[in-house]
This record gives structure tokens, C-alpha cells and sequence, in this order.
């Protein structure tokens, strides 16, 4: 009574562990079930073999039984129509414990060769089985497999949420923060490259109405001052061949 006591609480802890275990590869559950059907039926096919080997056996003794029995209904017949009855009469007594045995193996091997049939159709139905369930097996595993990774990326996709309180939200926040700086740089750069412009232009300008001043000195000196460009301030100036003073014919020669 202990003893059985002790031996249910150690099946309990083995079906409890087994419990566990089981769902953690429900494929690989169904594949060892699956060798261990092919194995069985491997062994049925040795067995049916070995049962058609019976059968061939039983067929064989028909066969023969068979020739026995029209060697004997030839021999009758022979005795008979030489006129020895007592020769027919042994020979018919032969033929009808033949026929006997004939009949009783005949029947026999009719049992057999039904049996073996059935045997034989319950195996193909079984192959055909193991066949749908090899392809199940198959068709299982991509599923799982492929409902796996539809977990999985539905749940990294999750994770690429760009808010502010998520870890990829506060990096696209310091990524834009640098953006920002960066070009703030550029800005300050344009803005700083503008300094001293003004007075450059004034230079400009300054040189501009030397260089005009000049060009009436030049003028005047050469005689080649007009009242436009006299007149003309730095402003109204126009570039280009002034006009010449007209001179006076030299006189001609003796």
C-alpha cells in the first residue's frame, strides 16, 4: 500500500513535468509520433511479408492437391474402362480423400488470401495516412514558423515608436538638436562673412570718383574736355571715345 502510495506520487511528478514540457516544440512532438507510426508500420509490412510467404505456401499445396486430384480421376477412369473395378474402386477412395484435402485447403487458403487483403488495405490506408500527416507536419512548421516572425515584427514594430518618452524619440530629439546647431553655425558664418561690406562699397565709391577726377584732369590737359564732360558729375559720366577739338589746317608748303 506504501509502495503504491510512493509510485502514484512519483507518476504524478513525471506527468507534471511531462505537462511542462509538452507545447514547448509541439513539431517536434508531432515528428516523433510520426517516426514512431513509421516505425509500427515497417514492422507491419515485415509482417505482412511474412504472411504472404503463408499464403504462397498454402497456394502451392492447392496446386498440388489439385494435380493430385486429376492424376487420380484419370486413373479411375482408366481402371474403369479396363473393366478392373476393384484397381477404380481403390483409386476413387483416393480421389475422395484428395478431394478432401483439397477443399479443406482450398478453404483455408481462401481465409488467408482474405485476410491478407485486408491486412494489405489497412496498410495503404495507413501510408496514405502518414503521408497526410507527414505533409501536415510540414505545412505546421512553416506556420509556426512563419506566425513566429509575424509575432516578432509586429512587436519590434512596436518598438520604433518615435515618441518623446521612448528611447528612439529622445535619439531623434538629440539628432535634431545637433541638426539645429550644426546649421545655426552655418547662419552665424553668412551673418559674420557680412561685416565690413559697407565699408568696403565706400571705398568703392571713393575710388570710383578719384579715378573720374583724374580722367578731367587728364581731359583738360590733353584738350580733350567738352561741356558735357565738363559738367557731367561722377554720376552722369559715360565711358567711351570723347569728342575731339577740331585743329586748324597747317599751312602749305612753298
Amino acid at each position: 500500500m506504501i509502495l503504491g502510495k510512493l509510485w502514484n506520487s512519483i507518476a504524478a511528478q513525471f506527468n507534471k513535468l511531462a505537462n511542462a514540457i509538452r507545447g514547448y516544440d509541439p513539431i517536434a512532438e508531432m515528428q516523433l509520433e510520426y517516426d514512431r507510426s513509421v516505425a509500427q508500420l515497417k514492422e507491419g509490412r515485415e509482417g505482412l511479408a511474412q504472411y504472404r510467404a503463408l499464403v504462397e505456401r498454402v497456394q502451392r499445396q492447392v496446386d498440388n492437391q489439385t494435380k493430385v486430384v486429376a492424376t487420380l480421376e484419370a486413373k479411375v477412369k482408366a481402371f474403369l474402362n479396363a473393366g478392373d473395378r476393384e484397381g477404380a474402386a481403390k483409386f476413387a477412395l483416393d480421389l475422395r480423400r484428395a478431394k478432401e484435402d483439397l477443399a479443406e485447403n482450398q478453404k483455408q487458403l481462401d481465409l488467408h488470401e482474405q485476410a491478407y487483403q485486408n491486412n494489405l488495405l489497412k496498410i495503404k490506408h495507413a501510408v496514405e495516412k502518414l503521408e497526410a500527416v507527414k505533409h501536415k507536419i510540414t505545412k505546421y512548421d512553416a506556420d509556426l514558423k512563419m506566425s513566429r516572425a509575424e509575432a516578432e515584427l509586429s512587436q519590434i514594430a512596436t518598438q520604433f515608436n518615435f515618441n518623446v518618452t521612448t528611447d528612439f524619440g529622445q535619439a531623434e530629439q538629440v539628432i535634431q538638436d545637433q541638426i539645429d546647431r550644426n546649421r545655426g553655425r552655418v547662419r552665424v558664418a553668412a551673418d559674420l562673412s557680412g561685416e565690413g561690406v559697407d565699408d568696403i562699397r565706400r571705398e568703392m565709391a571713393i575710388e570710383k570718383n578719384l579715378a573720374e577726377d583724374a580722367l578731367k584732369e587728364f581731359e583738360k590737359e590733353n584738350g580733350l574736355a567738352t561741356p558735357e564732360t565738363v559738367g557731367a558729375g561722377p554720376a552722369d559720366k559715360q565711358l567711351g571715345p570723347a569728342k575731339t577739338k577740331q585743329l586748324e589746317p597747317l599751312p602749305e608748303l612753298p
